[in-house]
């Protein structure tokens, strides 16, 4: 993965169908091959500057034996995502699928298909299947020594290269993963850069043979033409993404420690707390979040990593329907709070507790009955007066018309993030005004 994405800079194709990853709202990214060995970040090989004779003693070494593509979907699915998006190749080249048009992949070296393995288990358990390609390979001997290249620096930078010949093969092998795994609901490009962008790739034809092989995928922006959504990466929006002035469909990328490969001596692992915020901000600002693993060097979760998504998913558990089929809400939120929206119900999510009570502008009116949602149990409310209440002490100030109160216990649920569910007692189809 590179630091950020791509922006769009020329005119699109056609969108695809986008319901169900607007529905979806939480995915799995699993980036998995033989940097997972290295165990210290998936740009081993670059950053180390490494001859493709010492990478390949990973390739000796490759053995996924605990690569349970069954498992993970389970994982995935109990954690409350929609869909899985598993690395096939990444920049160093290696497949995880089987090629005609390479030797460097899982089924030469051990006989196993793992992309084979991903596409039917996450299919078993209802999740969306989705494949992430580098258009990057440093195994290619066509593909140009640049400053990303672990070869720069070296007599192999001034070698003539073949981009057109490199264009055929990454083609070949999109097509491969196209017509080879049943159908394919995303495909993550990864990345332009630089030098290296939609001329080198071919980046229209390229995506022309995408939407003819399979007219209902979506397609993300890093082709460096516009796609079908967005994708920040290790950052988090704070409000609807937008290019040139006009919203868009996006999907924030994020890491559970920093890296996407395996690294086995980085323990800056993000609170599960954190991640559901970042879940439900993503949801609120219209967009999904794609949460990273990656498997050890033998294709197992690392006991973190399993412990951070059960503990999402003990969240998604009871609140998956502030997150799942939701999005935006036109009111604005309190302080240290977010809304989503699903219908007729207004989700409140609290990210600092209050004492005692929180104030809903513009509500007053509006909602017909309230409850935690993870419990059903129901929460008071009721509208200010200021002037009856001015000189009470032992009563809330009174608020602008339009507020509506709720009245929380003391005592903070015990759920990584509390959340209010409210029933508006209105048309969901009207459109709600902004309040300021």
């Amino acid at each position: 993965m590179p630091s950020s994405p791509s922006r769009p800079d020329s005119p699109s194709v056609p969108r695809a169908p986008a319901g169900w990853f607007e529905a979806a709202r939480f995915g799995l990214f699993v980036h998995f091959g033989l940097y997972s060995l290295a165990a210290r970040h998936e740009w081993v090989r670059s950053r180390e500057a490494m001859s493709q004779q010492a990478y390949d003693r990973y390739l000796e070494h490759f053995d996924p034996d605990l690569f349970d593509a069954r498992e993970l979907a389970r994982a995935a699915r109990r954690a409350g995502m929609r869909y899985a998006v598993l690395t096939a190749k990444h920049h160093d080249g290696f497949c995880l699928f089987d090629s005609a048009h390479t030797d460097y992949t899982s089924v030469r070296v051990k006989g196993r298909d793992l992309v084979a393995e991903f596409a039917d288990a996450m299919r078993a358990e209802g999740l969306r299947v989705g494949l992430y390609y580098s258009l990057l390979d440093w195994h290619h001997p066509d593909f140009p020594v640049d400053e990303h290249h672990p070869l720069r620096g070296t007599g192999a930078a001034g070698e003539p290269r073949d981009l057109a010949r490199y264009r055929s093969y990454l083609r070949a092998q999109v097509r491969e993963l196209l017509t080879g795994y049943g159908p394919v609901d995303l495909l993550f490009f990864d990345f332009s850069y630089p030098g290296m962008g939609p001329e080198e790739w071919g980046a229209r034809e390229l995506l022309a043979t995408v939407r003819e092989l399979a007219p209902g995928i979506l397609v993300n922006d890093r082709l460096g033409v516009p796609g079908d959504y967005v994708t920040p990466e290790q950052y988090q929006p704070d409000r609807p993404v937008e290019r040139d002035g006009v919203p868009v469909m996006w999907e924030a990328c994020h890491t559970l420690n920093g890296s996407w490969g395996y690294d086995r001596d980085n323990h800056d692992y993000k609170d599960p707390a954190l991640l559901v915020r970042m879940l439900v901000e993503s949801v609120a600002c219209g967009g999904n979040l794609l949460l990273n693993v990656g498997p050890t060097g033998r294709g197992a979760l690392d006991p973190r990593a399993e412990g951070t998504l059960r503990a999402i998913g003990e969240w998604t558990r009871l609140h998956g329907r502030a997150v799942h089929g939701a999005g935006p809400s036109p009111y604005r939120a309190p302080a240290n709070a977010l809304y989503t929206r699903s219908g007729r119900r207004l989700y409140l999510h609290l990210l600092a507790w209050p004492l005692r009570h929180v104030h809903l502008p513009g509500l007053a009116g509006r909602v017909r009955y309230a409850q935690f949602l993870h419990d059903g149990s129901e929460v008071a409310f009721h509208e200010i007066d200021g002037a009856r209440h001015e000189h009470n002490n032992l009563a809330p100030p009174g608020r602008p018309a339009g507020t509506l109160t709720l009245t929380l216990p003391v005592a903070r649920p015990d759920v990584l993030l509390p959340v209010v569910e409210l029933f508006l007692d209105e048309d969901p189809g009207k459109r709600l005004p902004q309040h300021s």
